[in-house]
């Protein structure tokens, strides 16, 4: 057998393998075909693409599939807001109504007004100091100050104040609740804009130890709850607690408090210049 007609036959045998494979994948790419729904893509079209989670599917291809199939919310991205769900009830056929924003709360005043228990030196991150005797600070129930929160937002809304607290950029936040999510000591929840007279506090110790420890800490002695004139206000175990539904933000909890552990809004959810 000459060289030249070894090669003709391999490139032969070649080209058959290459031929039936090729018929092979045709056919798989036929019998296994998925069908999608055009509309998906139309939503992906009006998504922002940030692909962050926050919405609670895998991304926002797999948002944009559960909303067609009528499993997630129209409003359910919280990164494209109010007008990005009007887009999406668009193209579904259906009326979007604006709900109201909602913005994560640091419920704790305490920062460099808390003592520290301890001189902690080590990875600059709230879980790695938490897992030292439950933290640096003297209340266990409070910001542990070492901006976890801060690194986890993907919009750039959170920055940490000279007073070792976190502070939200109303105007970047979408909302998405990460750093809720994020925050190990439970310190931040999500809050209605319209829910405007909060507790800073969180903590369950005695008055005493609270008032050794932080300057603004809950102590339980239940004045604002006395004063207050529509009993929106109720105190278990040694924390104050605001009836959001009950409220009429006439502020008398706020002057009667001797720890001015209760604020506005307006003071702690600042936005940025």
């Amino acid at each position: 057998m000459t060289g030249t007609l070894l090669i003709a036959q391999s490139a032969v045998i070649i080209g058959g393998i290459g031929f039936l494979v090729g018929i092979v994948l045709i056919w798989a790419s036929i019998k296994f075909a998925v069908e999608t729904n055009p509309l998906v893509e139309d939503v992906i079209e009006v998504l922002p693409g940030a692909n962050c989670g926050a919405c609670g599917y895998a991304g926002c291809s797999d948002f944009a599939d559960k909303v067609v199939s009528e499993s997630a919310p129209i409003d359910g991205c919280p990164v494209g807001g109010f007008d990005v769900a009007k887009q999406i009830g668009s193209k579904l056929g259906q009326e979007v109504i604006e709900a109201e924003s909602i913005y994560p709360f640091v419920r704790c005043n305490g920062g460099v007004h808390c003592i520290d228990k301890i001189d902690y030196v080590g990875i600059d991150d709230c879980r790695a100091v938490m897992m030292i005797s439950d933290g640096e600070k003297g209340c266990t129930y409070g910001c542990i100050g070492r901006g976890t929160c801060v690194r986890a937002c993907p919009f750039g809304a959170m920055s940490m104040g000279d007073d070792h607290l976190p502070y939200i950029n109303k105007n970047l936040c979408k909302g998405c609740g990460i750093c809720v999510d994020e925050c190990p000591n439970e310190i931040l929840v999500m809050s209605r804009e319209s829910e405007s007279e909060h507790v800073l506090c969180r903590s369950h110790d005695k008055g005493k130890l609270v008032k050794s420890v932080c300057e603004f800490g809950c102590i339980g002695c239940r004045i604002c709850a006395k004063n207050c004139p529509e009993d929106a206000i109720t105190v278990t175990d040694f924390l104050a607690q605001i009836d959001q539904e009950k409220c009429s933000h006439c502020g008398l909890c706020i002057e009667n408090c001797p720890q001015k552990s209760i604020v506005t809004t307006s003071t702690t959810l600042e936005a940025a210049a």
